[in-house]
């Protein structure tokens, strides 16, 4: 795992540009400690910058930027080609080997000789992993940028003054002298909506993310015309899940190709040339993943898992029995409130966008856990988009069979009911029926949920509702009167995936949005921050392609999602370790805020604080905070909102 970065002027600079390219790699040096380096030539205004966190092939042969055999090619590369001894399989049977011979052992190696075989699109169709990088083409005077299909690395591009900027990281644009640094209302009403800002947008003006499976390639006339062209995607999402309706597959034949997809996918990535591990949660996902790992490995897999100590909050336990049952050398770590507390003023350093899913806490405690022992963790992220895991995919088509009955008028008004006074009725009917509801209700029954359920009673259709309970703030207009939120993938979905069933086209428009927006932002930062890889079996993009062949009856249940990946670890342990509702990976917010935070919410969230800075309308936000505080209404999602946002910006805009 690496960062990159790097700029293409479109005139001779007026700045020292390998002062430039020595900065960007100062500020990627987390992402990659063991090496940073970088190239400037002035006879193409290009500079490159590369910052290495050695994986395979430790020595300099992996080193980077690294040029083809023919050097004609150029590169800077972040990520993991998992299958790059296929690939090269493949260019020495086909005549594209180096006539001199491999220089090494690295995967970069192969990336270069494989799109100087190929060209940049028939390299990336070939290639399984998660990668970005940046190809500088010698002949034909062009720059492409590509990203991995499921978008698990970044990469941020733009145009300054004088050409265009990119990098692993926001931050690395913004050291470039001609950048201007400005803040994009658009793109903060859509990150207030979610709590991520969306691909392709970015929170600052003039700068755009390149999508999963995103491939630009820029000529020196587009950036002359300041005109940048659109990325082309080289894999659909959504052409998977239609042709997976084509070719079903279910039943034992089902199971085995399942069962192989993963040993394959998993075997690839434990390919490291330094130590090796994996978080364990004992959820389905992570339980299986590690399961496979010691399947496939002649020592104890070393897992890690971290544990608080609050109701409701700790998996530690559950993690612990799993380790045991499946022999691993399990570390775990017990953390107080105060230790997560004390990573947040840290967050907008390793966020450079603002970013508020609570979650990120636990994540990065467990990858600074890991990276004490090892340098590469698996994890299983992924499952429940590609195989059915949220709660969502269940209620949501029961809730709307039942709410879609009813005229639109006559659910506005229960919507109405609900809000406020009604949801504290129904929070507190919850609170003493828990006990007795089924498992699969509890999660849906959960308090912050329900908040999400009501705000959705007045959708107008099955899309719409699936918008609304994906929204923490489904209408952002009394918040931000001046934002104008642009159009994004959830209002505004590819067409062919209207013709999947709702609970599928539900899981597809979360792998679009939520999953590289949240999940893998989540994962990518935390773990980067303290230079820990993670890889994911389960986001392997020829695991999730079989994912979509499977009947939604292999997946969803009457009690839960999974429903194959939960035969696959039945043979692998016991039901009493098995059988547990879905909790998440999250930490008491709710409670913090009314407590040891409320002083910090309450500075940063101040109503002249607030007038001064010409966003948020105070009104609104007071509203939210004292009914949080005063216990009304839980509105943690929200408050978490606006305090990343704060204190992103006041460590980036000063």
């Amino acid at each position: 795992m690496c960062g990159i970065a790097g700029f293409w002027e479109t005139r001779p600079p007026t700045f020292d540009a390998r002062a430039l390219v020595s900065a960007m790699c100062g500020e990627l040096r987390h992402r990659g400690p063991d090496a940073q380096d970088g190239v400037w030539l002035p006879e193409h205004g290009l500079g490159l910058a590369h910052t290495r966190l050695a994986i395979l092939d430790l020595s300099a042969a992996g080193a980077q930027p690294m040029r083809s055999h023919d050097g004609r090619l150029l590169t800077v590369f972040n990520g993991e080609i998992y299958n790059f001894h296929e690939v090269r399989a493949e260019l020495e049977r086909s005549g594209h080997a180096p006539a001199g011979g491999w220089r090494g052992g690295s995967d970069t190696e192969v990336l270069l000789e494989a799109c100087r075989a190929w060209g940049a699109q028939g390299a990336v169709q070939r290639f399984a992993g998660m990668f970005a990088f940046a190809l500088w083409d010698e002949d034909a005077r062009t720059l492409t940028l590509a990203r991995d299909r499921l978008g698990k690395k970044p990469l941020y591009y733009g145009l300054t003054a004088s050409g265009l900027v990119f990098g692993s990281e926001l931050k690395t644009l913004t050291t470039h002298p001609g950048f201007d640094r400005r803040l994009n209302t658009g793109s903060l009403a859509l990150y207030c909506r979610f709590l991520y800002v969306p691909d392709p947008h970015c929170i600052l003006e003039g700068v755009r993310k390149l999508p999963p499976a995103g491939l630009l390639t820029l000529r020196a006339a587009d950036l002359a015309a300041r005109d940048l062209p659109g990325p082309e995607r080289y894999w659909r999402a959504e052409d998977a899940a239609l042709a997976g309706l084509r070719s079903p597959l279910s039943g034992p034949e089902a199971e085995d190709a399942v069962l192989d997809a993963l040993r394959l996918a998993v075997r690839q990535r434990m390919i490291a040339d330094v130590p090796l591990g994996a978080f364990l949660s004992g959820g389905i996902d992570s339980s299986l993943v590690v399961a496979l790992m010691q399947e496939q490995s002649a020592a104890p897999v070393k897992t890690f898992t971290i544990g608080f100590r609050e109701d409701g909050h700790d998996e530690a336990a559950h993690a612990r029995a799993v380790a045991t049952r499946l022999g691993t050398e399990h570390t775990e770590l017990y953390l107080t409130a105060a230790d997560a507390r004390a990573v947040i003023p840290d967050l907008p350093g390793f966020y450079d966008e603002p970013f508020a899913d609570s979650s990120q806490l636990p994540t990065h405690l467990v990858s600074r856990l890991a990276r004490r022992h090892v340098t590469v963790a698996l994890s299983g992220d992924g499952g429940d988009e590609a195989f059915g895991g949220y709660n969502r995919y269940l209620a949501a088509p029961r809730l709307w069979g039942m709410l879609g009955r009813f005229p639109a008028p006559v659910r506005r008004g229960l919507a109405r009911l609900l809000r406020g006074p009604g949801e504290r009725l129904l929070a507190g009917a919850y609170g003493a029926a828990v006990g007795l509801l089924p498992v699969a209700a509890r999660q849906l029954a959960a308090r912050d949920k329900l908040q999400k359920v009501v705000e959705a009673l007045d959708a107008q259709s099955p899309e719409a509702f699936y918008g609304r309970i994906v929204s923490v703030w489904p209408d952002v207009s009394g918040l931000l009167p001046a934002a104008v939120p642009p159009s994004c993938l959830v209002d505004a979905p590819p067409l062919t995936a209207a013709r999947l069933p709702f609970p599928a086209w539900m899981m597809l428009m979360d792998q679009l949005t939520y999953l590289p927006g949240d999940i893998l932002t989540k994962v990518d930062r935390a773990s980067m921050a303290v230079a820990l890889e993670a890889r994911g079996p389960l986001l392997d993009h020829r695991v999730v392609e079989l994912a979509w062949r499977l009947p939604l009856d292999e997946k969803l249940g009457p009690s839960g999602g999974k429903l194959i990946l939960r035969r696959l670890l039945a043979r692998r342990l016991p039901p009493e370790i098995m059988e547990r509702p879905k909790q998440g990976f999250a930490v008491p917010i709710a409670e913090w805020l009314r407590g040891p935070l409320r002083a910090w919410a309450e500075d940063l969230l101040a109503p002249q604080r607030l007038r001064r800075q010409g966003l948020f309308a105070p009104a609104a936000v007071g509203q939210i905070l004292d009914e949080h505080l005063r216990g009304r209404r839980n509105h943690q999602h929200r408050l978490w909102a606006l305090l990343m946002f704060q204190a992103w910006q006041e460590r980036w805009l000063g």
